[in-house]
């Protein structure tokens, strides 16, 4: 692809970098901004820089976070020994969309792939094996999305939490296997929340 201008190619090399944009769909985004009005593109460069520089992630959760402690962790209302273990925010938001949990959750940061090089170590596995050692915790609901990695990720969690009194259950297979959750339905994710299954069952179906 030639370019009349070298700002040009680095605005589109740049965009192009995003998941999912190409290097024709990233040279449309930018020559669209190009024609907006130079407030637009300044309010959207502030916004990622802000974000960059500004966002924090939840002390309890790890969930994004304008503040130290996320606004559902912060809410007396939710039931704090209930913790949903998800991969990251946007499962956060497609659970919260379906207005079925009302608990806490935990946000690993991803998934252990070692075919993407990703482990244990790299997650946010740890501090909830401590969490949950501390005995506030009653039950933890595996919502990973079913997939070999999600199934991998639950499976290593539960063996870290063998010996410790709290009940594990994961979602009910209403999600079809390799689904992601956040392209689930909020019906029937919201019919997975609540008809979840111990988790013991989920590898004796595996």
């Amino acid at each position: 692809m030639e370019f009349s201008s070298k700002l040009l190619e680095n605005a589109v090399y740049e965009m192009s970098q995003l998941p999912g944009i190409g290097k024709r769909t990233a040279l449309r985004l930018v020559l669209y901004l190009l024609k907006q009005p130079e407030a637009q593109t300044e309010n959207l460069s502030s916004a990622l820089s802000k974000l960059r520089n500004e966002v924090n992630f939840c002390k309890n959760c790890h969930n994004i976070s304008d503040t130290e402690l996320c606004e559902i962790c912060a809410n007396p209302k939710r039931d704090a020994s209930l913790i949903c273990v998800v991969e990251d925010i946007r499962d956060v938001m497609a659970i919260e969309n379906t207005s079925q949990y009302r608990g806490l959750y935990h946000v690993l940061g991803g998934k252990i792939s070692p075919m993407e090089g990703v482990g244990p170590q790299d997650l946010n596995i740890v501090s909830l094996v401590e969490k949950v050692k501390e005995g506030e915790i009653k039950e933890l609901i595996f919502a990973l999305s079913s997939t070999m990695e999600g199934d991998t990720t639950n499976f290593y969690i539960y063996k870290q939490l063998e010996g410790v009194d709290v009940k594990t259950s994961t979602i009910a297979r209403g999600i079809s296997v390799g689904d992601e959750l956040e392209y689930a339905d909020e019906v029937t994710l919201g019919r997975s929340i609540l008809n979840r299954v111990p988790f013991e069952s989920s590898i004796k179906a595996n």
